[in-house]
Parts: C-alpha cells; structure tokens; sequence
C-alpha cells in the first residue's frame, strides 16, 4: 500500500484548520521572509512566533480592506498629502479585521 504525502485537501477542510490562525497569514512576510501561510520568525533565533510581524498585518490590511481615512481601493498603500505610507492608517487595519470576523 503506497502513502502519498501531497494528496490534495478539500478547501473547505483547509479553511477549518486555518480558521484559528491569524488571516495575516494568507500573504508572506517581508521582515522575515517567511512564504504565505508559514508562522512568522525570528530571523537571528530561527523560533517561530505566535503572532505574525506588524508589516506583515499591514500587508494583508492594504490588500483586503479600504481606508476609510485616505479613501483608496484595496491593494493601493495609504497615503498622507500625497506621500505614500509605508504602513496603513489604523482605521484600514480596523476595517480589514472587522470584515475577516
């Protein structure tokens, strides 16, 4: 009998055991270079951590939710007078959680 290791997992079955992650998780870390879906690291210690980096938060925010405060569409970074941001505003963080409870 052969075992195989890359069967594919029904999506409904992925999501039930993702629900208790944070939704983050779905895009990769640019501080510690970790793929989407992956805990985020330390990069010097090589242990996992619990939550995810906050510019990996910031990532998912920009690419799930509109600001309410700059007033641009998912996927656009926040804006100050013209100057985009590196983060978001916490008003759009506020909203991509609202929308992923």
């Amino acid at each position: 009998m052969t075992i195989r290791s890359g069967a594919p997992m029904p999506e409904q079955l992925r999501h039930w055991m993702r629900a208790k992650q944070h939704p983050a998780r779905s895009v990769p870390c640019r501080h510690c270079g970790v793929a989407a879906h992956k805990p985020c690291r330390l990069r010097t210690a090589n242990r996992f951590l619990a939550e995810p980096h906050p510019q990996r938060v910031s990532d998912w925010a920009r690419t799930v939710a509109c600001c309410p405060e700059c007033q641009v569409t998912p996927t656009v970074p926040c804006h100050d007078d013209g100057r985009a941001l590196a983060t978001v505003h916490d008003r759009r963080q506020q909203e991509a959680e609202a929308t992923a409870a």
